[in-house]
């Protein structure tokens, strides 16, 4: 594999976001909207909505992640931004926090199918990391699934698997449920 380098998402380099999702959009018309939206916006808007939606946080610079490149070529992508731009985090039983404190998510990642089960999510999350630091975030925190099988197919790790927060230096904060741990890690 090629040496990996990372960028921070910029409107000059939504042509490789989008080249990086396809037509698509990532997985089944998301553009990294699934979680900044409650879930009837969401749905209406898979596709071109979606996509839009998207287009506009990041010329107006409210988006924020980090693009992976393999050479010149976009591999991947972290969305990373405060856990309060994700709307239904809040809402999720699951994946709530265990406190108030004022901390940045990881809430999804991206890699080509290619790259993947190569360590690039690995990477991304220790460039996610430093990008949230950069933004003055003290706290970083993820969402990973725990597979319940050996082979877990790829649509069901976008939020990332456990032993790759783990490789990038998270740690378990809290657990309410038995396969989807909140992860954090001290910036």
């Amino acid at each position: 594999m090629p040496k990996l380098r990372f960028e921070s998402l910029t409107p000059q380099r939504w042509g490789d976001l989008c080249a990086l999702f396809g037509e698509r959009g990532a997985c089944g018309g998301c553009w990294c909207m699934h979680w900044r939206l409650p879930a009837a916006e969401y749905t209406a808007g898979k596709g071109a909505k979606n996509r839009g939606r998207l287009k506009a946080l990041v010329d107006s610079g409210r988006a924020s992640g980090v693009i992976a490149y393999a050479g010149d070529r976009p591999i991947g992508w972290a969305a990373v931004e405060p856990r309060s731009v994700f709307v239904r985090l809040g809402s999720s039983r699951v994946l709530r926090g265990g406190d108030d404190l004022p901390v940045w998510s990881v809430p999804c990642l991206f890699v080509l199918s290619e790259f993947r089960n190569r360590g690039v999510s690995i990477e991304l999350l220790k460039a996610a990391s430093a990008h949230a630091k950069s933004r003055g975030a003290r706290v970083l925190e993820g969402y990973p699934v725990i597979p319940r099988r050996e082979k877990m197919p790829a649509a069901f790790a976008w939020t990332g698997t456990l032993s790759a927060f783990v490789a990038a230096g998270f740690e378990e904060f809290v657990r309410h449920s038995p396969v989807r741990p909140v992860m954090r890690k001290a910036l």
